[in-house]
């Protein structure tokens, strides 16, 4: 059963990204070199005479080549692999502190469990409400909450009953700024940058309790209790193997704004794992500019501080770590796509702390 659950919130870490578990298209930090060794007992039946090599020659080679005169520089794969490993627990017990522990499906710890626990819990109650709710569906030929406001306030409640269990509600800055707008009765693009599986009830928290639909990969479906939710509440949905199918999830986004219903993305298209601003995909853009509506830069700050990729779930509390700076809304109207995209992304950057924005290069 835990097995299930640790990838329904794996999976989820991507629900608004279209490329979510792909590997990110760009990279601001620099290649970690690892250089481990260990003994080995030297047997030779034949004394061979030093090898002149070059410096151009592999580091292989070279360690080979000088293996009879100093056996401690011979270096084996499974000393590198347990070296990685042993510096991924000194990593996770430096963050999680001294229980915590490494499994193929990510880090624990004793709040990373209790935490586990919550959602798994609450995502029981939530799958069965929304059992019932497809059921309502059914049984009234869909006439009922055409725009599938009911799934939607049923996500919302597992995601604010689970930071409320668990200590995680983020500080919001400028939260007033949606509130006024959802008080104007118009509807926008929400887009935010993206390093953690935290950002996805952030984002929900700051937007508040209004309808909105996410931009999901097709793939997420299929995973238990979320799929049912995706496809309940009737998120766009992007197939990325099929370009019609990118078509049709670019009308069926543009409807949405246009019949009144919000939308969120992380225009990344997936996480950042270090943790720094990447480049944007189109899509949101594409989408927010032809329905001409505005798009909602927010900022979320140290999120994988709580809860980095390899996490299986948080590891400590986000209350007084984690924060979300909501900017002003930047218009569609009187700017091009490119600009739009310029506007946003301009803003999000400027409410990350230094660690989080791109380098000159991105």
């Amino acid at each position: 059963m835990m097995k299930l659950y640790a990838a329904v919130f794996l999976a989820s870490a991507s629900i608004i990204s279209t490329d979510a578990f792909s590997p990110p298209t760009h990279h601001n930090s620099p290649s970690a070199k690892v250089v481990s060794s260990s003994p080995h007992t030297s047997i030779s039946t034949i004394t061979r005479p030093p090898s002149r090599c070059s410096t151009t020659l592999s580091a292989a080679a070279s360690v080979a080549s000088s293996s009879n005169n100093d056996p401690s520089t011979t270096t084996d794969d499974s000393t590198k692999t347990l070296t990685k490993q042993q510096k991924r627990l000194q990593q996770i017990r430096k963050e999680g502190g001294p229980l915590s522990f490494n499994t193929k499906y990510g880090a624990l710890n004793p709040y990373a469990i209790y935490y586990g626990l919550v959602s798994i819990g609450l995502g029981l109650v939530w799958f069965v409400a929304l059992m019932l709710n497809s059921l309502l569906y059914k049984i009234t030929w869909n006439r009922v909450d055409k725009k599938r406001r009911i799934p939607v306030f049923l996500g919302h409640v597992w995601g604010t009953l689970l930071m409320l269990f668990t200590g995680c509600f983020p500080k919001i800055e400028n939260g007033g700024i949606i509130k006024e707008f959802h008080k104007s009765g118009r509807k926008a693009m929400f887009v935010s940058n993206h390093n953690s599986w935290m950002d996805i009830p952030f984002l929900g928290h700051t937007i508040g309790w209004h309808n909105y639909k996410f931009i999901a990969k097709k793939e997420l479906e299929k995973v238990p209790i979320l799929g049912t939710a995706i496809k309940t509440a009737q998120n766009v949905l992007v197939d990325r193997t099929n370009r019609r199918s990118q078509l049709l999830t670019l009308k069926q986004g543009m409807k949405w704004l246009k019949d009144g219903v919000n939308l969120c993305t992380f225009p990344e298209g997936t996480r950042s794992r270090s943790g720094r601003l990447m480049p944007f995909k189109n899509g949101a853009f594409k989408m927010a500019h032809k329905a001409n509506a505005p798009v909602f830069p927010i900022s979320i700050c140290r999120a994988a501080d709580v809860m980095p990729s390899y996490w299986m779930f948080p590891h400590r509390p986000a209350r007084g770590v984690c924060k979300v700076v909501v900017h002003e809304p930047v218009e569609s109207e009187g700017r091009t796509e490119a600009e739009l995209a310029l506007a946003v992304r301009e803003a999000i950057v400027s409410g990350l702390p230094e660690e989080q924005r791109p380098l000159l290069s991105s």
